[in-house]
C-alpha cells in the first residue's frame, strides 16, 4: 500500500516537473510602445498595464514605456512588423483610431492581418470640448454658431483628416447641414497637444477622447459639451450630457488595447493572452482602468482578432461614404 502511494506521488511530481519545464516563462524584458507623444490616449493605455502588471507581481521589474509618434500609429505598426516582428516582451497600444486608419490604408503596405491582436483593456468615448470661458455652453450653442459661419470656428484634434476625431466632427457637421470639407480643422500629433492649443486659445474646439480630458476637468479649465455615449456615464461623469440627449444621434465608443509582432511564437503570444485574461479580473487592474476614465471591455486572443477585423470592415464602409477610401 505504501509502495503504491509512493509511486503515485512520484508520478504526480514527475508530471508537475514536466509541466513546469515546458511552461512558457515570462519575458525577461517588457516594453509597451505608445505610438504618439506623451500625454495622450496611447500613453495612458501603456501606463495602465505598466502599473497593473507590477502591482499584481506578474512581472518583476517595471515595463518600459516607449513613445513612437507618427501617423497615429502608422510608424509603430510598420516598425513592429518590418524591424521588430519577434520580440516576446513588446506590446503596442492601439485604439479605434488605429483601426480606422488601417481601414483607409494609411498604414502603408501592411493591413489588419499583419500583427497578432492581443487584448483590449477598456473602452473610451469620443467627446467635444471647449475652454471653460467659451461662449458656447451647450453642443447646440456651438453647432448653431458653426452652421451660421463654418469658417469662424477652428476645431483641433490629435489626428489628420479622415481620422476618428475628424470623422466625429464631420458627422456633426453633416447633421447641421455643413459640408465637412468647409471645416477649419487643425491636426496635432496625439491627444495632449490639441488640449494645450485649446488652453492657449489657438483653437476654439477640441474633438477627442473623454479619457484624455479627465486631468483637466478638476481644474475647471475646459468644458465638455457632449460625450458620444449611448447614455450618461456613471459617477462624476454623469454630469456630462450625451450628444444623443441634445438631439444629435452620435455614439462613438473607442476600444483601447494591444497587439504584438507577427513573428512572436504561439507560446509567447499565448502567455500574454493568459496573462491579460487574469489581469482583467484583478482589483489592481480595475482600479487603474477606472482612474484613466475607461470602461470595461475585456477581449483577448481570437475573440479580439475577430472583433478588430469586423470593425475595420465597418470603418472602411464609413470612410467610403466620405470619399476617403475606395
Amino acid at each position: 500500500m505504501k509502495m503504491r502511494t509512493f509511486k503515485t506521488l512520484l508520478t504526480a511530481a514527475s508530471l508537475f516537473i514536466c509541466a513546469c519545464a515546458f511552461a512558457t516563462p515570462a519575458p525577461n524584458r517588457t516594453e509597451c510602445i505608445a505610438p504618439a507623444k506623451p500625454g495622450g490616449g496611447f500613453d495612458l493605455t501603456c501606463k495602465l498595464i505598466q502599473i497593473s502588471l507590477l502591482e499584481t507581481k506578474t512581472i518583476d521589474s517595471p515595463m518600459r514605456v516607449t513613445f513612437m509618434p507618427g501617423g497615429v500609429g502608422a510608424v509603430a505598426y510598420n516598425a513592429i512588423i518590418a524591424q521588430r516582428p519577434a520580440e516576446p516582451g513588446t506590446v503596442v497600444a492601439f485604439s479605434g483610431g488605429s483601426l480606422l486608419n488601417l481601414a483607409q490604408g494609411k498604414f502603408g503596405r501592411y493591413n489588419v492581418n499583419d500583427v497578432h491582436w492581443l487584448a483590449s483593456v477598456g473602452t473610451d468615448y469620443g467627446m467635444i470640448a471647449v475652454r471653460n470661458d467659451s461662449p458656447y455652453k451647450t453642443l447646440t450653442d456651438l453647432l448653431s454658431a458653426f452652421k451660421k459661419a463654418p469658417d469662424s470656428i477652428v476645431f483641433g484634434a490629435g489626428a489628420s483628416i479622415g481620422s476618428q476625431d475628424w470623422m466625429k466632427t464631420a458627422l456633426l457637421a453633416k447633421k447641421v447641414g455643413v459640408d465637412p470639407r468647409k471645416m477649419r480643422y487643425v491636426a496635432f500629433e496625439g491627444g495632449g497637444e490639441p488640449i494645450t492649443a485649446l488652453l492657449g486659445n489657438h483653437i476654439q474646439v477640441v474633438s477627442g477622447d473623454l479619457s484624455e480630458t479627465l486631468p483637466y476637468l478638476s481644474g475647471d479649465k475646459i468644458r465638455i459639451l457632449a460625450v458620444y455615449a449611448d447614455k450618461r456615464l456613471d459617477g462624476d461623469l454623469a454630469k456630462i450630457p450625451t450628444a444623443k440627449e441634445q438631439g444629435y444621434d452620435l455614439v462613438w465608443p473607442i476600444i483601447r488595447g494591444f497587439y504584438m509582432g507577427p513573428k512572436v511564437s504561439d507560446e509567447q503570444y499565448q502567455w500574454w493572452v493568459d496573462t491579460f485574461k487574469k489581469l482583467q479580473q484583478t482589483d489592481e487592474f480595475k482600479k487603474q482602468r477606472e482612474l484613466r476614465g475607461l470602461f470595461e471591455f475585456n477581449m483577448t486572443g481570437k475573440e479580439l482578432d475577430d472583433y478588430v477585423k469586423k470593425q475595420v470592415i465597418q470603418y472602411h464602409e464609413m470612410a467610403k461614404s466620405f470619399g476617403l477610401a475606395k
